[in-house]
């Protein structure tokens, strides 16, 4: 089901009457109601868009602190998270402080052997190096006891992080958080890497011995990994986010990074018009794959290596590291089928888990699960600290994950996520009745749901999805979490063909007939979880409703135009 978008009011279509109808539609639906405002949204500038870093709380005590061990080569730490925001900012912080012939050392945490977070062995290394300056990325916000030991030790602590703080911050030197209480920012939804790069260019700011050697603006060259790590982290893609990643993409397109370069070739993609959905489904599953199977410092070497032919190994390393992470998904999924298979029912949400399921893998498997059973499924694993980890998937769109977890509390000791996905841990006593805690929970919240219509943003003929049309849709890339997709309602269409492909015939493609022209060709991805019941009354010749998103199919001949479905009744 879906709404359809209400009509320009008169007084905002004169406001935007440089734009064509559809134009003002769009940016009225995005809550741009002034020329100024459009002119920002379609036209991100860096020079003008871009805000001062010192404006964050505590960036001028923490740039000062930072230029200082520049200048007096005292021994530095980029401490990162391993996913695909951490390495990044850990990526451009190397390169930030090599081009500052710093004395520094990069440090990631082993997935499955540390976890999460700073923590107290990995402090020890460092201080045992020499280290007197840690500056965390993505991580330590709610690190305070580590953080604290550090202090004990004789480390300073910057901590620069985006997650929500607790209560009592860490006692480090300095806390770079938007999201801390009294931030002076203008924009607080930036990334791990968004952030590390503030902290660069503030750094920057500030004089010592050797900074008149850095032109000015090299700074901009930094923006692939915080680009890339924008879009990865699935942050909202407005404001000062949507500059970050809009030029973020300028300069992967030409970026002569040698590691990019050669993951984009084993990816099969197109450096030179690299978009934001090869950012998070062919870039980011290869980044994460380094930490979910192995040592993410194989992904942050590769984006830092000068070597070419050290970059060619490393990508391809990965890649085949992605292909052993399928593939040891799929033993995982056999698993769990198997053990259903002993079951008289299947329960209305899936719970399993098992000591030696690595849990960075689980979400995967979680998704596929989901998507063929229609329902939710909660998986867990242990890492080797011991913490029982696992992740979720609804499975269906009327379930909100997070809003079943927090239903089902008491049994996990920390969750969170977005309505169709997300992440937990649990008490070791509570996985024995998880499965009955989240089934009374699901229950409980379907009962008070009200399912949520989508929002169509104008009615389109087939005939009206052509090149030119997506030329204008693209000036409001890159597209992301607050600024989704334009969707499109096509009423009463014909189907002229239903065919299904994939390994398992999961994903879907209808062709829809045009008055004029070829037919317009449709895909949905996963269909049965996508569509819900509405695939499975699909036919040839039938008439339709359609709604979904346009785009362009880069692997067929010609590129022709097609829609990536939402819905069919």
């Amino acid at each position: 089901m879906f709404s359809l978008r209400e009509p320009l009011d008169t007084a905002v279509r004169d406001v935007l009457k440089e734009y064509d109808d559809l134009s003002a539609l769009l940016l009225a639906g995005r809550g741009i109601s002034s020329a100024d405002e459009a002119q920002v949204f379609l036209s991100p500038s860096y020079d003008e868009h871009i805000h001062d870093p010192m404006l964050i709380k505590n960036m001028p005590k923490a740039a000062e602190r930072l230029a200082r061990a520049i200048e007096t080569k005292e021994k530095i730490a980029v401490w990162s998270d391993y996913d695909c925001d951490g390495i990044p900012g850990g990526v451009l912080l190397h390169d930030f402080l090599k081009k500052a012939k710093a004395n520094f050392v990069n440090y990631i945490p082993h997935r499955h052997d540390e976890g999460y977070g700073v923590n107290k062995a990995g402090l020890e290394k460092l201080f045992k190096q020499g280290v007197s300056l840690v500056v965390t990325v993505d991580s330590g916000i709610v690190d305070n006891e580590s953080v604290a030991y550090g202090n004990s030790l004789g480390l300073e602590i910057i901590v620069t992080d985006h997650h929500e703080p607790q209560e009592e911050l860490p006692p480090a030197f300095a806390v770079i958080d938007p999201k801390q209480e009294g931030e002076t920012y203008p924009f607080r939804e930036l990334c791990g890497a968004g952030l590390a790069w503030k902290l660069a260019c503030a750094t920057l700011q500030h004089g010592w011995k050797g900074r008149e050697e850095i032109p000015p603006g090299w700074e901009k060259w930094l923006l692939d990994m915080a680009g890339l790590a924008t879009i990865a982290d699935m942050v909202p893609l407005v404001g000062e986010n949507r500059v970050i990643a809009h030029y973020g993409l300028l300069v992967m397109r030409k970026s002569p990074r040698l590691g990019l370069q050669k993951l984009c070739r084993v990816a099969r993609v197109n450096q030179r018009s690299i978009t934001e959905d090869d950012v998070g489904f062919m870039i980011a599953p290869r980044i994460n794959a380094a930490s979910r199977m192995g040592d993410p410092m194989d992904a942050f070497r590769l984006f830092t290596t000068e070597d070419e032919v050290e970059a060619d190994t490393l990508a391809k390393f990965l890649e085949k590291t992605n292909r052993s992470r399928r593939a040891l998904v799929g033993s995982v999924t056999r698993v769990v089928h198997e053990r259903l298979s002993e079951r008289e029912t299947i329960p209305d949400v899936i719970v399993m888990g098992d000591p030696e399921w690595r849990p960075g893998l689980l979400g995967l498997v979680a998704n596929s699960l989901a998507e063929e059973y229609s329902r939710p499924v909660f998986l867990w694993g242990k890492e080797g600290s011991g913490i029982i980890k696992g992740s979720c998937r609804a499975g269906r769109k009327s379930v909100n994950v997070v809003d079943l977890m927090a239903a089902a509390g008491d049994a996990l000791i920390q969750f969170g996520g977005h309505s169709q996905s997300g992440g937990f841990s649990v008490r070791n006593d509570a996985v024995f009745f998880l499965e009955e805690k989240l089934c009374a929970a699901l229950a409980e919240v379907e009962a008070k749901a009200e399912h949520a219509l989508v929002l169509a943003d104008a009615e389109l003929a087939p005939d009206h999805a052509t090149h030119d049309l997506l030329r204008r849709l693209e000036r409001f890339a890159p597209f992301g979490m607050g600024n989704p997709k334009p969707v499109f309602v096509f009423r009463n269409v014909e189907i002229e063909s239903v065919s299904w492909f994939g390994k398992a015939n999961e994903h879907l493609k209808v062709r829809i007939v045009r008055e004029f022209g070829t037919p317009l060709e449709g895909v949905c991805f996963y269909a049965k979880r996508e569509l819900g019941v509405g695939h499975e009354f699909l036919a040839s010749g039938m008439k339709a409703q359609v709604l979904g998103s346009l785009e362009c199919d880069q692997f067929s001949r010609g590129r022709p135009v097609r829609i990536r479905l939402i819905s069919i009744v």
